[in-house]
């Protein structure tokens, strides 16, 4: 492959070579002409020499010209290579970047395929505990009390009867049974007090003030002084009547409701 620079010098002997052959016609024209001009008068021999003279100046004129134009030439182009050489190394420069950045780009992403493996790996192990703790809590939501269950309600109704068909993402699962252990939990360290209605011994319905103690046990009692005592089962809570201890559950529900002084309340309680 050629190169400007070689280029250019070819150029320049090529111009050199034309010029050698111009002025050995111009001998060749004129040569004859001066051997001649010895028999003549000097006067003309004269003349013509000035004329072979202008004829040499201006091809020197010519040469220096071509040669001027041929080194501004090679500067230009000198000039081009070095802009040349500068885009390549830029280039060069900029691949090796990209090169990096790829590299880069490929360590990240195999990066996030690990990570992605692992959030796999953990929403199967969650969707698997989710399965287990499902059917338990639905198990716990017959064994609390009304109170309880109205606040959970919301939460409970989110729990589909096929997980398999769960209208919800395994982390809104998780959340869900999360929130109706936290109200559980917390509602198994509290006393609470309830409005509701209750068949008493007479086996007519009436509204009663409630007592639940934690999750466990609880108490009622009706305007009239009808008691009962009622206990968590597989099937709900379970009531009864109970004669002995109106007076008792009567005096917890005043000293709660801060009508009596704070005291030691004797009420019954089965251990299961």
């Amino acid at each position: 492959m050629v190169t400007p620079e070689q280029q250019q010098e070819l150029s320049m002997k090529k111009k050199q070579n034309m010029i050698t052959v111009l002025f050995l016609g111009f001998l060749f024209c004129y040569g004859a002409p001066i051997a001649a001009a010895e028999n003549k008068t000097a006067p003309n021999t004269l003349e013509e020499i000035r004329l072979k003279m202008d004829k040499w100046i201006e091809v020197q004129q010519i040469i220096s010209k071509e040669r001027k134009d041929w080194q501004q030439g090679k500067e230009i182009l000198q000039g081009r290579l070095e802009l040349v050489k500068k885009e390549i190394a830029t280039l060069e420069e900029k691949i090796k970047q990209s090169g990096e950045g790829v590299s880069e780009s490929g360590k990240k992403r195999a990066a996030l395929i690990a990570e992605n493996d692992e959030l796999k790996a953990s929403d199967k192990q969650l969707v698997e505990a989710i399965s287990l703790i499902e059917p338990e809590v639905r198990r716990l939501f017959l064994l609390l009390p009304e109170p309880v269950k109205a606040k959970v309600q919301p939460l409970y109704q989110r729990i589909a009867e096929d997980p398999s068909k769960a209208r919800v993402s395994t982390a809104e699962r998780f959340q869900n049974m999360l929130g109706i252990l936290n109200e559980v939990n917390k509602s198994n360290n509290e006393i609470t007090v309830n409005y509701e209605v209750h068949d008493l011994a007479n086996g007519k319905p009436a509204e009663v003030r409630a007592i639940y103690v934690g999750l466990a046990q609880a108490y009622y009692v009706s305007v009239r002084g009808e008691a009962g005592i009622g206990r968590p089962s597989s099937d709900g809570w379970k009531w009864e009547a109970s004669t002995t201890a109106a007076r008792d559950i009567l005096n917890a529900l005043e000293i709660l409701q801060g009508k009596q002084t704070p005291a030691f309340v004797p009420l019954p309680c089965k251990i299961q």
